[in-house]
């Protein structure tokens, strides 16, 4: 008898976004199931893979091209998504992907990292074109940056400005936060009636030791000296801001090199990106309507049942009485796998981290086609 399949894997990091690594796991349970309906929902959590994810699972979605400045300060092609009008958003919601117009993927492999320069320039300019097309809301995710500035490039492609002592425009970047003496905010266009939704599974406030610079800064080529000179500049920032704006304590805050905070000073909401994911491309209806799910990410260990995609789904399944099988690129031995009724290790079927690395489409195909044989 032919299943009604939901495939909703997140993105493998650095191996294959999330859209694709469910095309592969579909390709696969078709080879052996060929009269199965699958239905393709890829999960994100607001980096790198957002804009596809939402591409793949909502019909009538539409990209909308935009050049804009890279975290380079040099042009990019870049796109955001236009969602179909709904009851909550009659003129469209509008996706933004932080990743795609100021990520670090876009600074080369390997990335020339910009510690102290790059901004986020391009993710306002893309923002700015959402509301300017007329959008009711927006969704953005603001994973993957190349950049601690606080969000000031952002805010300023918004209209807002920021100044120095000298009287003259901060410094793009970081680099210019610890001689910011007056933020002018007026210059912030209205959020859409239905609101802005920020996506992140960072819950890392704005400054300190779990704050922006020190834990994502040495990702970004922040030296030591680096690190402390951002942070000062993240708090003179913070404070010229003013807490009633917002709070650079509030978990999110440093997500983005601090973006979460001037989208907060914007009066954004900060969200978790999965589950926000989750219910807006009706992954709990889609769960209750089928016979089997599968998901998975790239690496399945002890921290996974924490607020990931693999644990929301099973939880999305358990819920429907649904069997849930999971796809990693490996499993940890700490791993608590007792959610799924079936499991697949790219590394243990190709033979090796690198082999499966090296051609994670072909891996997940076979992981794919596995699961069918167990699951269906």
């Amino acid at each position: 008898m032919p299943h009604t399949v939901v495939i909703a894997p997140d993105s493998f990091k650095g191996s294959i976004p999330a859209a694709a690594a469910a095309a592969a796991l579909s390709a696969g349970w078709h080879d052996e199931r060929p009269d199965d309906e699958i239905r393709l929902l890829p999960m994100a959590d607001g980096g790198e893979g957002t804009l596809d994810a939402f591409a793949a699972a909502v019909p009538g979605a539409v990209r909308m091209a935009v050049a804009v400045t890279g975290p380079e300060g040099t042009p990019v092609e870049a796109s955001w998504l236009l969602l179909p009008p709904t009851p909550d958003a009659p003129a469209g919601t509008g996706v933004v992907e932080l990743a795609s117009t100021s990520g670090i993927e876009l600074l080369g492999t390997p990335p020339r990292l910009r510690a102290l320069d790059a901004d986020t320039r391009g993710f306002g300019e893309t923002v700015a074109a959402a509301l300017a097309h007329g959008v009711s809301r927006l969704v953005l995710g603001i994973g993957s940056s190349a950049s601690t500035d606080g969000g000031v490039g952002m805010l300023r492609a918004l209209g807002a400005t920021f100044i120095g002592a000298d009287g003259e425009p901060i410094a793009p970047g970081g680099r210019g936060l610890d001689r910011v003496v007056a933020a002018d905010l007026g210059g912030l266009p209205p959020l859409p009636a239905g609101g802005v939704q920020v996506l992140s599974d960072v819950t890392n406030p704005l400054l300190g030791r779990r704050g922006a610079a020190a834990v994502f800064g040495p990702q970004k080529g922040a030296t030591e000296a680096d690190v402390e000179r951002l942070d000062a500049g993240l708090a003179r920032f913070a404070a010229v801001v003013g807490a009633d704006r917002a709070d650079p304590a509030t978990p999110g805050a440093g997500a983005a090199g601090g973006t979460g905070f001037g989208l907060l000073a914007w009066g954004a909401a900060l969200v978790p990106g999965s589950t926000a994911v989750a219910e807006l491309i009706g992954l709990r209806g889609a769960v209750a309507d089928a016979s089997v799910a599968v998901t998975g990410e790239g690496s399945f260990d002890g921290q996974s049942a924490a607020g990931k995609v693999p644990a929301h789904v099973a939880a999305l399944a358990a819920e429907a009485g649904v069997p849930v099988g999971l796809v990693a690129g490996r499993i940890a031995d700490d791993a608590d796998v007792s959610a799924f009724g079936a499991t697949a290790s790219l590394t243990a079927l190709s033979g090796s981290s690198d082999a499966a690395m090296g051609e994670p489409a072909r891996w997940l195909r076979a992981a794919g086609a596995a699961l069918a044989r167990e699951l269906g």
